[in-house]
């Protein structure tokens, strides 16, 4: 643990020296080896933006934390449980930084009371796309890019330090898993579960969904593992009743990348056995992703073997609760993928490049991996459906995955001219990507 003072304010030092060293009229990007996102683009022969002195946490006092902004998740939470806390929203993969978070959205099983993770931040000195380390707060002149950052992805600035609020934390947590006969029943029980320290969901089909509640405890009568042999998202079908330490439940979908392990044949129990518990981890399936997308060797065996080529179908959406049902009768028709992942959330605040309502009751239904072609149809025709569907169910789109609006359907979602007064005052020279080409056309 350190203490805020000389090493950050020598890792300022060697960002401002970083960004000195960039070409101008060459555009700006962090100098990162690892990623959580689904746009896989090519090296700049530019150099980039060396953040590698911003991943400590610097300091935890009370219910805050002084972290920087490549802090990853699972060093914050290494850190805040020594001291009985963790933060308010822990997106479920070790890898996702505190900054990678606020800036592109995370979420997890406390949404649903306690919103999304830059709800919690009190402060963050960012760099501008202009090269100026500014303070934002809520309530100083720049809290214009407080409330604009989230959402921005790295286009408007690179949070460097964030302040944000931690919560007490007891050493277990109960799970109970509730199976619900269809997505109206289980929307209804979302509105009225209260009092509960977590909440998530899983559907494996239109007739079994399953809600998971979550409450802190002081004991519990054994401890269930799911980081060797286990399978926690299997666990959902065979347990009413479960328990986990508070790190394992934090944790439990990484070990598998929820259940998308299956694809390296990581649920095969042999295969399990083999393969290093200290590789069941998200950032390693990631990487063989990233090695196959290079390779096209997926690609190239299914054409072999004489299969369809395939769509990669990666996305988070947001619908309000009381539509759930129909995008999941809609997904389940059209799309076919399961289990998929449902998050209730309900945001605190407006954040302008994200306008979910405050206070609406919202589900984050996540899923993760490849559907075939259709004869005739464009290859990306699965994704624009979603988008289409989720427009009309007054949803909203992550932004971490490929994305197909038009440049005015973005900007409409997305509140385009909020982000065009954001990039005139802070970026001016545009120096940063664009929002839209970056998430849309793959900048």
């Amino acid at each position: 643990m350190l203490t805020v003072g000389s090493s950050h304010d020598e890792a300022v030092a060697a960002l401002r020296a970083s960004y000195s060293a960039i070409p101008p009229g060459s555009p700006v990007r962090l100098a990162k080896t690892t990623s959580n996102l689904f746009r896989f683009r090519d090296a700049l022969a530019a150099p980039g933006l060396d953040v590698a002195g911003f991943d400590k946490v610097l300091e935890v006092r009370g219910d805050t934390a002084v972290v920087q902004g490549m802090t990853t998740y699972e060093d914050l939470v290494a850190a805040t449980l020594r001291h009985g806390m963790m933060p308010t929203v822990v997106p479920q993969l070790k890898t996702i930084t505190l900054g990678g978070a606020v800036t592109g959205l995370g979420i997890e099983s406390t949404s649903f009371r306690l919103g999304l993770p830059h709800e919690a931040v009190r402060e963050m000195d960012i760099l501008t796309g202009d090269g100026r380390i500014v303070t934002a707060r809520r309530d100083n002149e720049h809290a214009d890019l407080f409330y604009g950052f989230p959402n921005s992805y790295g286009t408007l600035g690179y949070a460097l330090r964030l302040t944000i609020d931690l919560i007490p934390v007891k050493p277990y947590v109960k799970l109970r898993h509730l199976r619900f006969s269809d997505a109206a029943e289980a929307s209804r029980a979302i509105l009225e579960i209260r009092d509960a320290d977590f909440l998530d969901g899983t559907a494996f089909g239109p007739d079994e969904v399953y809600l998971t509640v979550g409450t802190f405890t002081d004991t519990a009568p054994y401890r269930s593992d799911y980081t060797g042999q286990g399978i926690y998202f299997r666990s959902i079908q065979e347990r009413s009743v479960d328990f986990l330490t508070v790190h394992d439940y934090l944790w439990r979908w990484d070990t598998d990348w929820f259940w998308c392990s299956g694809a390296f044949g990581l649920q095969r129990p042999w295969v399990r056995r083999l393969w290093p518990d200290s590789r069941k981890r998200s950032d390693v399936y990631r990487r063989l992703v990233a090695l196959d997308k290079r390779t096209h060797l997926t690609a190239r065996i299914d054409r072999w073997t004489g299969r369809p080529p395939r769509e990669d179908v990666i996305q988070d959406i947001e619908v309000p609760t009381e539509r759930l049902p129909e995008f999941l009768e809609f997904f389940h028709e059209e799309i076919g993928m399961r289990p998929v992942w449902l998050c209730p959330l309900k945001a605190r605040e407006k954040w302008p490049l994200y306008p979910l309502e405050p206070g609406r009751d919202y589900v984050n239904v996540g899923f993760w991996g490849t559907v075939p072609q259709q004869p005739g149809k464009l290859p990306d025709h699965h994704n624009r459906r979603i988008e289409q569907v989720v427009d009309e169910l007054d949803g909203h789109k992550s932004l971490y995955s490929t994305s197909f609006y038009t440049r005015d359907e973005f900007w409409r979602h997305y509140d385009g001219a909020s982000y065009r007064k954001l990039k005139d005052e802070y970026d001016p020279e545009r120096r940063l990507y664009d929002l839209y080409e970056k998430c849309v056309r793959g900048t």
